[in-house]
């Protein structure tokens, strides 16, 4: 298994690091702008382009507290990913580094979560794809279930034929939301500057001070909101993923992982802070974009349209990417035999299609909600992946939590990169994921279904085990060279 890494141009491990079979025979066409790029886009996406809205109108401009605080958490599991990167890249990404940190066990929970993430994730994507469209004369006649087809068959050709291929969309993916949202502060500081009238309230601090203040609402909803925010970030890991696809990611990884704060700062907090210094705040709704609520009340022609392929681009770079991270995450787990086989089968153009075949089939599902109940199937996906992807950022944080305590064993070392303040940083991050699962239940409604989905879930993979453990137990002597009995 070592000659093979070897072979595939893929780096040894540092000592005492477990080499991930999964990891062998990638390109590494992945250049520096890619892995930029996707971290951009991963920060970016829908719940700021539509979700901001609806936050804005039950929060007030105190919503940009809430942005602030999930984006240093975000910012805070990605920077501890970032060093066990850089300590050992991995496409199995977190999930390698459980099994690595936490064992079999913990690596095929984590695993599968992160699947069930991507390809709800996915279904969300397709049916907001469909809709997206309708938004357009040309397609309103088209059943959604059959723009929503369309969509998958598109992004997975394109996953499929190689890496390279990938990473060019990601990056114009990224382009068009970061000049949308770039175009859109200019014109809004320009308004603010010049004092200019939008929708008959001039722009300024008296918008926010004649109006409630900060917390207009109170101190509740911001707490509350802070779930929905969590998971507009919830790509940011992404970074991880691609770095076993990435030629030198020790200088690559730390400069997009450094850079996903300031960002989060400009983009998330600042449009924030700009909307709210344009518009009242309950002059924003659920029902429309904050951007075209701005550019319609000045007249901008056409604003309309503009945001809609914004969202639709957002919404197509999220679909492909949960593609190409849960093929490369299916087939580490399919090599330690968590999987099933084909996940772990790749083409000649070194692509892991069998994963990726996987997820594309669960959205399949998706197309089948989307003809059964199309007004309900957006709903009923997107608080499934919330659990998901809370799983995979408290597993980034336990992983480094063993990861830092067998370095200060002597058993492994730091890289420079590192995450400040561990223990305590991963512990408050811990606390703050639980809490937001606390908020799920709070809130109500879809989201304390969700909760209570739980132990089904649970109970799936508690069985699940049962029916993997001798593969993995298999595996894991394979690549320990000797005779396993058990699977820790």
């Amino acid at each position: 298994m070592g000659n093979e890494a070897v072979q595939d141009g893929t780096p040894p491990p540092p000592s005492g690091a477990l080499q991930d079979a999964g990891d062998a025979g990638y390109s590494k066409d992945l250049k520096a702008r890619h892995i930029q790029m996707i971290a951009i886009g991963g920060a970016i996406g829908t719940g700021l382009f539509l979700g901001a809205g609806g936050r804005l109108e039950s929060a007030g401009p105190a919503l940009a507290i809430a942005y602030a605080v999930c984006g240093l958490f975000a910012f805070f599991v990605v920077r501890a990913l970032g060093e066990m990167v850089v300590y050992r890249p991995s496409s199995g990404s977190f999930v390698s580094y459980a099994r690595e940190f936490l064992g079999e066990k913990g690596a095929y929970a984590v695993g599968w979560m992160y699947v069930v993430n991507w390809s709800t994730t996915g279904i969300a994507d397709i049916t907001a794809i469909a809709l997206y469209t309708h938004y357009w004369s040309m397609f309103s006649d088209i059943p959604q279930w059959i723009m929503a087809l369309i969509a998958l068959a598109v992004v997975l050709s394109i996953n499929l034929v190689s890496v390279k291929i990938f990473g060019e969309l990601e990056f114009w993916f990224a382009i068009i939301k970061v000049a949308a949202l770039v175009l859109f502060m200019a014109i809004g500081i320009f308004l603010l500057v010049t004092q200019h009238e939008v929708g008959g309230e001039t722009p300024g601090f008296s918008l926010i001070s004649d109006n409630g203040g900060i917390f207009p609402t109170g101190l509740l909803p911001v707490v509350v909101v802070l779930q929905g925010v969590v998971f507009a970030y919830s790509a940011v890991e992404m970074v991880g993923v691609t770095a076993g696809e990435t030629a030198e990611p020790e200088k690559v990884v730390p400069r997009a992982v450094n850079s996903i704060m300031w960002r989060v700062g400009v983009f998330y907090v600042g449009s924030v802070v700009l909307l709210a210094l344009l518009l009242p705040w309950d002059g924003y709704s659920a029902g429309e974009s904050p951007f075209v609520t701005v550019l319609s009340k000045i007249g901008v022609p056409a604003a309309g349209h503009v945001m809609n392929l914004v969202v639709l681009t957002a919404a197509m770079s999220s679909l492909n990417s949960g593609l190409y991270s849960t093929g490369r995450i299916l087939r580490s787990m399919a090599k330690a035999g968590s999987a099933p086989q084909f996940t772990g089968r790749m083409n000649r153009n070194q692509v892991p299609y069998g994963g990726i075949m996987l997820t594309s089939a669960v959205c399949v599902v998706g197309v089948g909600l989307n003809y059964v109940v199309p007004d309900k199937a957006f709903e009923i996906v997107i608080n499934i992946a919330a659990l998901g992807i809370i799983s995979a950022w408290a597993s980034i944080m336990l992983c480094h939590i063993v990861f830092v305590r067998r370095a200060e064993a002597g058993q492994l070392t730091r890289p420079s990169f590192q995450l400040p303040f561990s223990p305590f940083t991963e512990i408050v991050t811990i606390a703050f994921l639980a809490g937001v699962i606390v908020l799920m239940w709070y809130d109500g409604g879809v989201g304390r279904d969700t909760i209570m989905l739980a132990p089904i879930i649970v109970a799936a993979l508690i069985a699940g085990w049962f029916v993997v453990r001798g593969r993995v137990r298999e595996a894991s002597a394979e690549r320990e060279g000797l005779p396993g009995e058990r699977a820790e």
